[in-house]
């Protein structure tokens, strides 16, 4: 079993992080703590290929693999974690399952402005009763001649204030097989983007209303039926989250390790203090256990999609590696882990905030004891 990069898949990401060296370390700090989405940088990443990487050639993307893709959210992360954002969001979660679904017309209309950077795609799942039992959503859509009716509302959809493409789980009928989804553009009348309100992390999400929403029928991406279709481009999503909850945590390990080679206390360098050093030794073998299990479940998806199983385990691993460093690397660091100076305390709360979205690091557990037992539990209350 070989458990190094192969030559190809190191070239890349050397040529990547010298990409992110030369045109992201400056403004790092200030592109983190700005509310605006970087447009600028999006342009910059699609002229460097970065958008799309995994999509084929033929719909406008470079013709690489999962891994290409990791390896590059990885390496920007590294250097300037808001924009590994920026390539998260051009190769993982809505875009991915629009390109794996969507038909030709579909995508001629909409993919050269994603890949190029100049708009969003965001995805309407989450409602107000419908979180993690996402098949309680109540967001419906009525065929009405040419038209899709669409009535009900989304919560916490990430891009959503910026976004000029949404991607909306809706239900065409009763049961998980009345599930599919559309898509639904910024402006359509009948489509009300509410107020915009801040994560701990720092992003913004607005909530999504629909009433009496026309869209036309080409706007249908999967009908009833879809649902199985979607979460199974879901899993894939799993690995862009894991991606960066990893090299958020190893950013803030980097940092706090060159903190502790220059800081003095007492006399001596911090890193010359076994508790810190026994944090560090710690530290390291939680993000080295968690990149097997990342880079297991992206080579798997270089002949198809990576198994539910993996997914689940390499987004656990890293949820939870990435948490616990950069919480750690902040305690190393004290009061500058703790202030905005630093990008510790940006690693910390963005790592957080991922344990919960994607599926919670409750929900993994239960999908990953599921495949541990080959049997389904349900977490629903029994019926009398």
């Amino acid at each position: 079993m070989n458990f190094e990069l192969s030559e190809e898949h190191r070239a890349f990401a050397d040529s990547v992080g010298r990409f992110a060296r030369d045109k992201l370390s400056a403004g790092a700090l200030e592109r983190a703590h700005a509310s605006q989405y970087p447009w600028e940088t999006a342009a910059l990443l699609a002229e460097q290929g970065l958008l799309g990487i995994a999509f084929p050639e033929e719909d406008g993307g470079q013709g690489g693999s999962l891994m290409h893709a990791v390896l590059a959210i990885e390496q920007i992360a590294l250097v300037c974690p808001k924009s590994a954002d920026i390539v998260q969001a051009g190769n993982f979660g809505p875009i991915r399952t629009f390109v794996e679904y969507a038909t030709p017309e579909q995508k001629a209309r909409f993919l050269p402005d994603l890949l190029s950077g100049k708009k969003l795609i965001s995805l309407g799942m989450s409602e107000p009763d419908a979180g993690s039992a996402v098949t309680e959503l109540k967001t419906s859509a009525k065929l009405d001649g040419d038209h899709y009716v669409i009535n009900g509302s989304k919560v916490f959809s990430t891009h959503s204030p910026e976004a000029e493409l949404f991607l909306v789980y809706v239900r065409f009928g009763p049961g998980v097989g009345g599930i599919g989804s559309v898509l639904i553009e910024r402006g359509t009348p009948g489509f009300e983007i509410g107020a915009p309100s801040n994560f701990m992390n720092g992003e913004q999400w607005s909530p999504l209303y629909f009433e009496n929403c026309r869209i036309p029928v080409e706007n249908l991406l999967l009908g009833p039926g879809g649902f199985k279709k979607q979460i199974s481009g879901f899993n894939v999503e799993r690995l862009g989250n894991a991606s960066r909850s990893l090299a958020l945590g190893r950013h803030a390990f980097n940092v706090a390790r060159e903190h502790a080679l220059i800081r003095k206390q007492f006399d001596r360098l911090l890193c010359e203090f076994q508790g810190i050093q026994w944090k560090f030794a710690e530290m390291t073998l939680k993000l080295e256990q968690a990149q097997l299990m990342l880079y297991r479940a992206a080579l798997e998806g270089e002949s198809g999609l990576p198994s539910a199983q993996s997914t689940a385990l390499a987004k656990l691993a890293c949820n939870q590696a990435g948490w616990e460093v950069s919480n750690e690397a902040m305690q190393v660091m004290g009061g500058m882990g703790f202030s905005q100076e630093s990008l510790v305390e940006y690693c910390v709360r963005r790592t957080r905030g991922w344990m919960i979205a994607g599926g919670s690091i409750e929900m993994l557990k239960n999908r990953i004891a599921e495949g541990v037992f080959q049997k389904s539990f349900s977490q629903r209350a029994t019926k009398a």
